[in-house]
């Protein structure tokens, strides 16, 4: 007799959510869906209402990602990925017995997810799902930059990273706020935010800003807030409503 894993789905995108629904339809003897979640923050409230056995989880979600609501919980159920990015390192999903699923997911490929799941436990699948987050976050850490490159006039110029207070997108350009000098590059924000350490925060979808040069944070309406950084210019920052998460857990409230 098969196993039937009480699971919940999470993704931001309704396209996706429903599409996985759809597919797990053709297992009916083995999965048994008791919700979606569309964000992290509802992902984590769901799971610890419901205790699901497995969980599948989008990585890239605005407010809180998927590796983030994970480090968030209590006891972590059998987890499978579901990512339309492959700059994540597979090879240590795979290593770490969990599985991942690439966008758009297959029906052939799903096949192979349910045949994974008879070689799992829940106790040994929620170790193996710490030892991965620690090892990508290592990963993260052996990576981090130090410096960015910029350009002024003819001359390529190194930024070191704790002289930037943010960055912010506007058209094709992003702009590179250090000390009293603005530089733009091309490099888009989403790129730049994948590379840079733990203290630069998105706030905004046009904003990256630098923790470490945080000089206060005051409530605004709507549930945002205003972050004042600790430049020249004093910089004032209006978080985006999509990013109060993140901003919440950054400042533990």
């Amino acid at each position: 007799m098969s196993t039937k894993y009480s699971t919940i789905i999470i993704d931001d995108e309704p396209p996706a959510r429903d599409r996985l629904l759809k597919l797990l339809g053709n297992f009916p003897e083995t999965f048994h869906i008791l919700d979606v979640a569309k964000n992290g923050r509802e992902a984590k409230q769901k799971i610890e209402a419901s205790n699901p056995d497995l969980i599948f989880l989008d990585i890239e979600m605005p407010e809180v990602s998927g590796f983030d609501m994970l480090k968030r919980l209590k006891t972590i159920p059998i987890v499978i990925f579901c990512t339309a990015y492959d700059q994540y390192s597979l090879k240590a999903f795979e290593t770490n017995s969990v599985d991942y699923l690439l966008k758009p997911v297959s029906l052939e490929r799903l096949q192979q997810s349910v045949n994974k799941l008879k070689l799992f436990s829940k106790n040994n699948a929620s170790q193996n799902i710490l030892e991965l987050l620690t090892e990508l976050s290592l990963q993260k850490e052996v990576k981090k930059m130090t410096s960015i490159t910029v350009k002024k006039g003819e001359k390529l110029v190194f930024v070191k990273l704790e002289d930037v207070s943010h960055f912010k997108a506007d058209e094709r350009y992003v702009s590179v706020h250090a000390n009293n000098d603005n530089y733009l590059i091309e490099e888009p924000l989403s790129q730049l935010e994948q590379k840079l350490p733990d203290n630069f925060l998105r706030v905004h979808r046009a904003v990256i800003i630098n923790t470490e040069q945080v000089k206060e944070v005051q409530k605004y309406f709507n549930s945002r807030f205003v972050i004042t950084l600790n430049n020249k210019k004093k910089s004032s920052i209006t978080t985006g409503r999509s990013y109060n998460e993140a901003v919440k857990i950054w400042i533990n409230i």
